[in-house]
C-alpha cells in the first residue's frame, strides 16, 4: 500500500486509467496555493475598534493586529491540529489538509488580516468540496473543528457566518446582490464594511478564500457571468484580475482531486477483483477491507 500514499497529481492527465500509477507527492496538490508573504511588525501593534453605522443596528467591528510575540509558528499550528484530531486520515485527504492548513496559517496571522464572513464562506466552501466523499460525516466535521481550533479560531463562527451568507445569497438575484450598498441588513452591512476596509486598505488582506467566498455568493444568486463578478468586485473595491486568477487555481485543484478520487476507486475495484480471483470466496471483501485499513493508516 505504499504506492497509494504517494499519488502524483501532476501525472494524472497524461496516463491512461489502466497504466496510471498511484504515486502522489504532497507538494503538488495544493502547490498552487502560493504561500503568502509572512511579515511581522516587530513592534507592538495596536488593537482598533470601530462601530459600523451602515445599518440601523450598528455592528461592532474589532480589528486585532497581533504583535510578533503572539504569533505561533506553522509547526505549532500543525501540531495543534494533530493533537486535536488523532485518528488516521486517508492520505488523499490528508495531503490536501496539511498543505491547506499551512496556507491558512499564513493568511490568518498576516498582520493586516481581519476575519470576515466572506472569508469564512470561502474556506467552508473549499473544505466541504475537498472533503466531499469522506468515509464518515461525523469524522469530516470533527476534522473541520480540529482544523479551525488549531488556528485559534471558532469553528461555530465559520459555519454560522457561512450559513448566513448562503441563505442571504439564495434570496438574491445577481442585480440585487451587486447593489448591496443601497440596502440595509446584516449581510449588506458586512459587505459595506469589507468595501470600506478594502478601499482604505485598513485591516484588509485579500486572499483566495475571500475570492472563493465571493464566487459562492454569485453561484447561489445565479449570477456567475463575468460581468456580474466584475461589478461585484468594483462594488467591494477588489481587483477582479486577482479574483479570476485565484478562481482558476481553485477549479484546477478541484479537478485534480476528483481525478485522484477516481483513481483510488479504480484501484480499490481492481484489488477487489484480484482478491476474488485468488480466493474465489467471500473473503475477498475482507481482503479489500484490510487493504483500505492499511491505506487509511498510511495517510498520517
Amino acid at each position: 500500500m505504499a504506492a497509494v500514499t504517494s499519488l502524483s497529481f501532476a501525472k494524472l492527465t497524461s496516463q491512461s486509467s489502466s497504466d496510471r500509477k498511484l504515486s502522489v507527492s504532497s507538494t503538488h496538490l495544493v502547490s498552487n496555493f502560493d504561500a503568502c508573504r509572512f511579515r511581522l511588525n516587530q513592534s507592538c501593534d495596536m488593537i482598533g475598534v470601530r462601530v459600523s453605522t451602515h445599518s440601523s443596528s450598528s455592528r461592532l467591528v474589532v480589528r486585532c493586529m497581533s504583535s510578533s510575540t503572539d504569533v505561533p509558528t506553522v509547526s505549532q499550528t500543525k501540531a495543534n491540529f494533530l493533537q486535536a484530531y488523532k485518528r488516521p486520515i486517508p492520505s488523499i485527504y490528508n495531503t490536501v489538509l496539511q498543505e491547506l492548513i499551512v496556507q491558512h496559517h499564513l493568511m490568518r496571522y498576516k498582520r493586516t488580516h481581519c476575519y470576515d464572513a466572506v472569508f469564512a464562506l470561502g474556506f467552508v466552501t473549499v473544505y466541504d468540496r475537498l472533503m466531499e466523499g469522506y468515509p464518515s460525516d461525523e469524522d469530516r466535521e470533527a476534522i473541520f473543528r480540529a482544523y479551525i481550533k488549531a488556528l485559534q479560531e471558532e469553528p461555530e463562527q465559520y459555519r454560522s457566518d457561512a450559513q448566513k451568507l448562503e441563505e442571504w445569497a439564495r434570496s438574491q438575484t445577481a442585480s440585487t446582490l451587486v447593489d448591496f450598498s443601497t440596502k440595509e441588513g446584516d449581510v449588506e452591512s458586512i459587505l459595506k464594511d469589507i468595501s470600506e476596509r478594502a478601499r482604505t486598505k485598513e485591516s484588509f488582506s485579500y486572499s483566495r478564500f475571500f475570492a472563493i467566498g465571493l464566487f459562492r455568493l454569485l453561484e447561489l444568486a445565479n449570477g456567475t457571468e463575468p460581468t456580474i463578478l466584475e461589478k461585484l468586485c468594483a462594488a467591494l473595491n477588489i481587483d477582479k484580475r486577482s479574483v479570476d486568477r485565484d478562481l482558476d487555481v481553485y477549479r484546477n485543484l478541484l479537478t485534480k482531486l476528483v481525478q485522484a478520487k477516481e483513481l483510488l476507486k479504480e484501484y480499490v475495484e481492481r484489488e477487489k477483483k484480484k482478491a476474488e480471483e485468488r480466493t474465489g470466496s467471500p473473503t475477498a471483501n475482507e481482503a479489500v477491507t484490510k487493504c483500505l485499513g492499511e491505506y487509511q493508516h498510511g495517510g498520517l
